[in-house]
């Protein structure tokens, strides 16, 4: 049976989030060096934005190179980074034709000044696109931005621009790199590892957590309907009871 028919139109999660795991792994799976598991992995990140859209999933964030990310070998990095420049330009067109709208996150300064400029340019010229927001994550890591986060309220309440009394969930969100996405409803990781890793712990709160063996690589739309189809057979209760849920449902 389809997958897709599968899917039940009123439960689509309005945000996924994916941390896109086992590039290397796939690469020393097949012999060859890890940026080869980098550069197959793309076909994953269009078949996964495409399958999203086509069902209507308004948000995907993909966890695309984290803080520690920085910390692997120069020529990984450096490589990373120029498949980031290359892609973007690449997909571009594509990104028009299909009305995705790019976004990023994480500390985005400590990018190369290229990655930088390319990446400024396909979010300002993507900007009006309604689809889909496809967001990636750069340089990001959860806590640092809650840090971040702190330190700027902090700086409101000490320069008396902020009543330390009204700090809540909402002023606290607003101070994230995320302050215009919603919370995250589905996070999917691939690869076998079942971890956050430092991805979007804030945000995450209430999301249903999907772990799949299958290598970022080798994702496609049905292991992406297969994690939404499990999301859907959940009960989300936020807190509450199974009883209130459904007399609410009712």
């Amino acid at each position: 049976m389809d997958k897709k028919l599968q899917i039940l139109q009123h439960k689509i999660p309005n945000h996924i989030a994916i941390i896109m795991d086992g590039n290397g792994r796939w690469a020393k799976k097949k012999g060859m060096q890890r940026i080869f598991g980098h550069r197959n992995a793309l076909t994953a990140v269009r078949q996964s934005t495409t399958a999203a859209s086509k069902i209507g999933v308004k948000f995907l964030t993909l966890y695309a190179f984290s803080t520690e990310n920085w910390n692997r070998p120069k020529l990984e990095v450096d490589a990373l980074m120029n498949l980031l420049v290359t892609s973007l330009v690449k997909e571009l067109p594509e990104f028009q034709r299909k009305s995705v709208k790019v976004n990023a996150i994480g500390n985005l300064s400590s990018l190369p000044t290229k990655a930088q400029n390319i990446l400024e340019k396909v979010i300002n010229e993507t900007k009006n696109n309604k689809k889909i927001t496809l967001t990636f994550a750069l340089s990001y890591g959860s806590r640092e931005e809650i840090v971040n986060a702190i330190k700027n309220i902090s700086k409101k309440v000490v320069n008396n621009k902020l009543d330390i009394k009204k700090i809540d969930e909402k002023i606290i969100n607003n101070h994230l790199y995320t302050f215009n996405l919603p919370d995250v409803d589905l996070l999917i990781r691939t690869s076998g590892e079942q971890r956050i890793s430092n991805f979007l712990l804030w945000q995450i709160a209430y999301a249903e957590l999907y772990f799949t063996d299958v290598l970022w690589p080798d994702f496609r739309e049905e292991n992406l309907f297969n994690a939404i189809i499990d999301y859907q057979n959940r009960e989300r209760r936020f807190g509450k009871t199974s009883e209130q849920i459904t007399d609410n449902d009712e």
